[in-house]
């Protein structure tokens, strides 16, 4: 009866720092084939400025092929990374984003509450021109072969952050005061 106690002891530590061992929690960095843009509009024409070259890291857990858990996740990019097609514009983007003081936009999570299998709800402070807001941001979630792919959209406008419509042509050409941030985020062990 000793042995048998022993034996049930021994097997329900096993399978304990089994389950503990396939759901640990484990560090992934950001991926150079994340993506992120914005988008706006003005009296000409819409527009989109774009940008893959940012850096962030993640702790996450998964088990059985699917996210169980995001403890921590943060992104930063380098303001003059974003790019138009123009130029002219990429200038005015810059001064409005105020880069010779604040060179880095960041992300920092702050909490994370899964919806479904699928999605999450992610709260957390966007810091943009040297002002941070935290923002509740519906995220599309997938397990891939190598991390987590992240896909979502933030509203936000030119004011949330301190920054004033930009304009062109003396005036002529306005900036809408909606912006769309949109990313699609892979981190990786």
């Amino acid at each position: 009866m000793k042995i048998n106690r022993i034996k049930s002891i021994v097997f329900t530590i096993a399978v304990f720092g089994i389950t503990t061992f396939a759901t640990a929690q484990k560090s992934y960095n950001l991926d150079s084939k994340s993506t992120f843009s914005v988008a706006g509009t003005s009296t000409l024409h819409d527009w989109e400025m774009k940008s893959a070259s940012g850096t962030g890291t993640a702790s996450l857990n998964i088990a059985n092929g699917k996210l169980t858990d995001i403890e921590a996740l943060s992104v930063t990019l380098l303001a003059e990374s974003i790019k138009s097609e123009k130029k002219s514009m990429d200038r005015v983007a810059y001064e409005t984003l105020k880069t010779d003081k604040n060179k880095n936009i960041k992300y920092v999570l702050k909490s994370a509450e899964k919806v479904n299998e699928t999605t999450w709800e992610l709260t957390g402070t966007y810091t943009i021109a040297g002002v941070s807001k935290v923002y509740k941001t519906t995220v599309k979630t997938a397990v891939t072969k190598d991390g987590v792919n992240f896909q979502g959209t933030n509203k936000i406008t030119f004011t949330d952050f301190g920054m004033k419509s930009p304009t062109a042509m003396l005036g002529t050409i306005k900036t809408g005061k909606d912006l769309t941030i949109k990313f699609n985020l892979n981190f990786n062990l």
